[in-house]
C-alpha cells in the first residue's frame, strides 16, 4: 500500500460521496452534518433512490448529483429544480463522477457494481475510502496495479481493516513516508475479528429454517441486507480476508481470524518481535469512516466513548468449518488465486439475492458458492471488461444452480416428500 500525506491545513476537504444513499454513505453525510466546517460535498452519488438522493443534494448542496437508475430521474429532477445543481443518470455517467477531483472519494456502493467508479477512481489518482471490498475481491490485481501506476492513495474503510492500518500504520504519525513505516518484514501476521452473526449459538439442525428476517437483524451493526447476510453466513469475514490481502501485501497464511462477539477488539497487528497492537472502538462505521475522511488526522464528531467497565468479559473462538462454510469457501479461493476470488463473489452476490427472495434456503448458500467454484468458467481479470465478463458467465452458472434447487423444493413439497 503506498500512502503519502497531503493534507491541506485549515481547509474543509472536498468529498465525492459513491453510494450516498446506502449506509456508508449516509453515515459519512452524518459525519459532514457533525463537521460541516471540515468537509465540502462536491458530488452525491445513488442507485435508485431519488427521493433520499434529493434530500441529501438539498441539504449538503453538492455541484451534481448522479443517478443510476433512469426511473428516478424525474423525482430528483423536479426536487432539484431551480438549486442549480447539475443532474446526471445511468450507471456509465455515475461511474465518470468519480473522476472530478476531490480530496476524498467516498466508494460506499455495494458489490460489484461499484467496481467501476473505484477503477475510474483510481486511474485518476484519486484518495479512495474504500468501504466497497468487492472491488478488491474480484478485481484487486486490476485495481493496485493502477493504484501504483497514477499514485492514487487507498484507504480502507470497513471496520477491521481500518483497525489494520491504524495499528501497522497509525503510530508512525505524520510521517510523509508511512509507507515504510512498517516493512511487512516486519510483520508476523494480522487478525481481523468477527462478531459471529445472528447465529453463532444456534443449533446447526436448524440452520435450515433461518428467514431471510432473521438473517439481517445483526446483534451488533446496523447494515444493509446483503452484508447482513454475509455476516451471518461470514462470507463477509471471508472477502475481508481476500481485501487484506491486496490492501496489506500480505499472503494467506498470514491472515488470521476470529470471532469475538462483543465487537470491541477490531483488528490486531502481530509483529515479528512479539508484540501486539489492536485497535479498540465501539461498533459504530462512522469511526472508521471518520478516519478514512480525516487521515492522516483524526476528526472529532463527539462519538460515544468505549466504555470497558460494561463488558464483564472479551471471548474469542475459532471460526467453524460446519458452521460458516462460505468463509472457508472465500479462504480456498484466495489460495487458489487467479479468477477464483472473482467467482466467489459472483456465486455470492446470486445466491444472497435468491436467499433473500425466499428461493433458497440459508445452508444453500454456501452449496451454490461451492457448486460455481467447481465449475469455474475459464477466463482472466486483466481489464474491466474481462473481469465483468467472468462475473457475468458465474452468475449465470449460479442462477442455473438457483433455479434447478428452487425447482427441486417445489417438486419435493408437490409430492409430499418435503413434508
Amino acid at each position: 500500500m503506498v500512502i503519502r500525506h497531503t493534507a491541506r491545513s485549515g481547509v474543509a476537504k472536498q468529498l465525492t460521496i459513491l453510494g450516498s444513499t446506502g449506509s456508508i454513505g449516509t453515515s459519512t453525510l452524518a459525519l459532514v452534518e457533525a463537521c460541516p466546517e471540515q468537509f465540502d460535498v462536491q458530488v452525491l452519488v445513488a442507485g435508485s433512490n431519488g427521493h433520499l438522493l434529493a434530500e441529501q443534494a438539498l441539504l449538503c448542496r453538492p455541484r451534481i448529483v448522479g443517478i443510476a437508475d433512469g426511473d428516478s430521474l424525474p423525482v430528483l429532477r423536479e426536487a432539484l429544480a431551480g438549486t442549480g445543481i447539475e443532474i446526471v443518470h445511468g450507471e456509465a455517467a455515475c461511474a465518470e463522477l468519480a473522476r472530478i477531483p476531490v480530496d476524498v472519494v467516498v466508494a460506499g456502493i455495494v458489490g460489484l457494481a461499484g467496481l467501476a467508479s473505484v477503477l475510474t477512481a483510481v486511474k485518476a489518482g484519486q484518495t479512495v475510502a474504500l468501504a466497497n471490498k468487492e472491488s478488491l475481491v474480484s478485481a484487486g490485481e486490476l485495481v493496485m496495479a493502477e493504484a501504483r501506476r497514477t499514485g492514487a492513495r487507498i484507504l480502507p474503510v470497513d471496520s477491521e481493516h481500518s483497525a489494520i492500518f491504524q495499528c501497522w500504520f497509525g503510530w508512525a504519525g505524520h510521517r510523509d513516508d508511512l509507507a515504510n513505516a512498517a516493512a511487512i518484514s516486519d510483520i508476523s501476521h494480522i487478525c481481523l475479528t468477527a462478531s459471529g452473526g445472528p447465529f453463532r449459538d444456534r443449533d446447526l439442525s436448524s440452520f435450515a429454517e433461518i428467514t431471510p428476517a432473521q438473517a439481517v437483524r445483526h446483534p451488533n451493526w446496523a447494515m444493509g441486507q446483503k452484508i447482513s447476510v454475509d455476516s451471518a453466513t461470514m462470507m463477509n469475514k471471508g472477502l475481508e480476508v481476500i481485501e487484506a490481502a491486496w490492501l496489506f501485501d500480505l499472503q494467506a497464511h498470514q491472515i488470521d481470524v476470529l470471532i469475538h462477539p462483543q465487537v470491541v477488539i477490531h483488528g490486531m497487528v502481530y509483529f515479528n518481535d512479539g508484540s501486539v497492537i489492536g485497535q479498540l472502538g465501539t461498533a459504530d462505521m462512522k469511526t472508521p469512516i471518520s478516519y478514512a475522511l480525516a487521515w492522516p488526522e483524526r476528526l472529532n464528531w463527539r462519538p460515544e466513548r468505549l466504555d470497558l467497565l460494561s463488558f464483564s468479559s472479551l471471548d474469542f473462538m475459532a471460526v467453524e468449518d460446519a458452521r460458516y462454510p462460505c468463509f472457508f469457501h472465500a479462504r480456498d479461493a484466495l489460495a487458489s488465486g487467479g479468477i477464483m476470488p472473482a467467482v466467489l463473489n459472483a456465486a455470492n452476490e446470486v445466491a444472497v439475492a435468491a436467499f433473500l427472495a425466499s428461493r433458497i434456503t440459508f445452508p444453500e448458500i454456501a452449496d451454490i458458492v461451492d457448486h460455481c467454484l467447481q465449475h469455474a468458467p475459464d477466463g482472466d481479470l486483466r481489464s474491466l471488461e474481462a473481469v465483468m465478463d467472468i462475473d457475468s458467465r458465474t452468475r449465470q452458472i449460479a442462477h442455473r444452480k438457483c433455479g434447478m434447487d428452487a425447482a427441486s423444493k417445489a417438486n419435493m413439497a408437490a409430492t409430499g416428500r418435503g413434508l
